[in-house]
């Protein structure tokens, strides 16, 4: 996008054609008027317009420009934060609706792509959290306890069985996580624009909103080229936001994160690497992630950068990385790479925000977006339609807050994943 490989990588390359748009001329109405075409903003779209709503969504750039169209595409249930952890941060309320919301959010995510037909590469086979080291091994196996304590279907994996579904003998364990999966991200918010569309949604990209104003009691949301008259707003921009919204960005410190994509593996590669196509990653701070895509692409990513002196140093970190990882592939070409911004919290946990009357938003997920997006949409869809009331939210009601040293923590993780990067090998 934008004439920039980086951009979107593979992704681009191999997803289908999002549908047919055009910048947003002239005035028009609504009920809903949704900004920002990620996954929040499509299926809140999606489920409003299923309801019999009148929706406009207005995309400053393209269908999954942002965070939904650059990331590893791991379909993940919960958040960062230990479970036990949520109702003390949040209360006992709001913790465990949470929980119970994002813990089972991965169904959404697979039920849409089945009842809409989304050709987007889904794989049903879990996820694996690799465990590095005896202390990585503690924190998937209390990670695992308290899951387990609430009905999840979570098993610790012992060195055998982890080297068996990894193709590598370097973790110590691995937390096997039946509810989560793997999708090419970009197809699946394609997949759901085309989904919206169908439904009655009115979408218009190349418009970036650049005012909202309350006038005879609705609301004005104005682009360059027009307007959208309507009664609601529906905020979904998140960590690329800009313009009216611009406190949802800036309440978030961007941690970098790139994906190199090999070329094709051999068969023989395929059957010793991720032969159950599970989606994985790592406990160390400075995180890599690793997966297959339908081809046997095997893309692997980590925290970082890929401009400037980041670009060398990141690439050549991660064909030692893979070596050693993975030595049966030898020098693996890469294909594509890319890279994004996650947007981090000062908890790691979303926000929901009410910016003004009828101007709602989730924002903030922390490198998780794909299955909290999709059902944080539908939870606005529902809130908006009178089917739940904000004190029913799993999210308690807070007001943006810039995040604290925002520019230098960002400028800290940047150089901080190339130092660490140029040093050694992680694995």
């Amino acid at each position: 996008m934008l004439n920039d490989p980086r951009s979107h990588g593979l992704w681009e390359k191999t997803a289908p054609a999002p549908p047919a748009t055009e910048p947003l001329v002239g005035d028009v109405s609504a009920d809903v008027v949704v900004v920002g075409g990620g996954y929040t903003g499509l299926s809140s779209a999606l489920h409003l317009a299923e309801s019999g709503t009148r929706v406009v969504l207005l995309e400053a750039n393209e269908i999954g420009f942002g965070g939904a169209g650059r990331n590893v595409g791991l379909i993940n249930a919960g958040m960062w934060v230990m479970p036990d952890d949520l109702p003390g941060v949040l209360g006992p309320v709001h913790g465990e609706r949470l929980l119970d919301l994002l813990g089972n959010a991965p169904k959404l995510v697979m039920a849409l792509i089945e009842k809409h037909g989304i050709a987007c590469e889904l794989e049903r086979n879990g996820t694996l959290h690799c465990a590095v080291g005896s202390e990585g091994l503690k924190e998937i196996e209390e990670r695992a306890r308290q899951w387990g304590k609430r009905g999840a279907p979570v098993t610790v994996l012992d060195t055998t069985e982890t080297a068996r579904r990894v193709g590598s003998s370097a973790y110590a364990g691995a937390l096997l996580d039946m509810r989560a999966g793997t999708l090419q991200p970009l197809a699946y918010v394609r997949g759901l624009a085309h989904a919206a569309a169908k439904a009655g949604v009115v979408i218009h990209t190349g418009s970036r909103v650049t005012a909202a104003e309350k006038n005879t009691g609705r609301w004005i949301v104005r682009t360059a080229g027009g307007s959208v008259s309507a009664d609601w707003i529906v905020v979904a921009t998140d960590a690329y936001s800009t313009g009216p919204w611009e406190q949802v960005r800036n309440e978030q410190v961007h941690l970098p994160y790139f994906n190199f994509a090999t070329v094709p593996l051999g068969d023989n590669l395929r059957k010793s690497i991720l032969p159950g196509r599970e989606g994985a990653w790592d406990t160390k701070e400075i995180l890599s992630s690793f997966r297959m895509d339908q081809a046997g692409r095997l893309v692997f990513g980590s925290v970082g950068a890929l401009r400037n002196t980041g670009l060398t140093i990141h690439k050549s970190w991660a064909r030692r990385s893979l070596k050693k990882l993975f030595p049966q592939l030898g020098d693996i070409a890469f294909e594509s790479e890319w890279y994004g911004k996650i947007g981090m919290t000062d908890n790691a946990l979303p926000r929901f925000h009410r910016f003004a009357p009828n101007v709602v938003g989730f924002s903030g997920y922390n490198g998780r977006g794909i299955a909290p997006g999709t059902v944080f949409g539908k939870i606005l869809s529902d809130h908006i339609l009178g089917r739940l009331s904000e004190a029913d939210l799993p999210l308690p009601l807070t007001d943006p807050r810039e995040a604290s040293f925002r520019a230098l923590k960002e400028m800290w993780y940047e150089a901080g994943a190339q130092a660490a990067h140029f040093i050694g090998v992680r694995v």
